[in-house]
């Protein structure tokens, strides 16, 4: 099954890869400034925004491998954000071939040992959309992710939060029979050492201490990272920070051009 997929814009590539409770539409912020001096590639991966979530074995690494293919990128950055930024590091391991560069921002990371904290959010949000209360379930998911533990609500902006509860409502919509992914690189955290390649870490100041953790852990273990935090943000930093979020990621993009 093709993923959702669109490109845009002229110079060296650059795919867009989103975090797991937004889909394709969390680029936006970039995709029109971006599109001026690179060739940009944003997918929807299974369960997200326009692709659906079929009944079949899935890896969204080998998926959004397929969508470069489709598009004859050979040679790509790839910016991916927590589950999005997993994926992104799975690419560079699978198909060292097709990237260049890394930008992980807060990236999903397997085999990491999630706080009582967390588990409690997600098992909130896990009992709401288990009992068909989507909304609750999304309120649940922004509290998390889009406030983070020591904002409110009223601290964020308003349309940011708008902005990725409907795009997590939608998921929530198309993964009501929801299918294990396969990873399409298992050992992951064993292979870290073995992303030699620029990369650039990044988190939003505002995000969860686990997010906090993974990101030390990937600067320290991969070989000569970069690292950043982006004030005045949680976990969506490039829509809630995206002028300082470009003002990190342009320039690294384009000494890796």
């Amino acid at each position: 099954m093709a993923l959702y997929s669109e490109v845009a814009g002229e110079g060296p590539a650059v795919a867009l890869v989103h975090e797991g409770i937004c889909d394709s539409r969390m680029w936006d912020d970039q995709w029109e400034r971006w599109s001026e001096s690179y060739r940009l590639l944003r997918v929807d991966l299974r369960g997200f925004g326009r692709t659906p979530l079929e009944s079949e074995p899935y890896s969204h690494a080998r998926d959004v491998i397929g969508a470069l293919e489709q598009h004859g990128i050979e040679d790509a950055a790839v910016v991916g954000v927590s589950l999005g930024g997993r994926v992104a590091m799975e690419l560079a391991l699978a198909r060292p071939d097709l990237v260049r560069a890394l930008v992980l921002v807060a990236p999903g990371f397997p085999g990491h040992e999630w706080s009582e904290e967390l588990r409690a959010l997600w098992g909130e949000e896990e009992a709401a959309f288990d009992a068909g209360d989507l909304d609750g379930a999304v309120e649940v998911s922004l509290r998390t992710w889009v406030d983070g533990p020591r904002r409110r609500p009223e601290d964020v902006d308003p349309e940011v939060r708008a902005r990725v509860g409907e795009m997590q409502r939608q998921a929530y919509e198309l993964q009501r029979d929801w299918i294990d992914e396969e990873l399409l690189v298992p050992d992951l955290p064993q292979r870290l050492g073995e992303l030699d390649l620029p990369t650039l870490v990044l988190v939003g100041e505002e995000d969860q201490p686990d997010m906090q953790a993974i990101v030390e852990r990937l600067a320290r273990e991969i070989p000569g990272a970069g690292r950043a935090t982006i004030p005045a943000s949680a976990h969506v930093p490039s829509m809630e920070r995206p002028r300082e979020f470009d003002e990190l990621v342009l320039p690294f993009l384009e000494e890796t051009a």
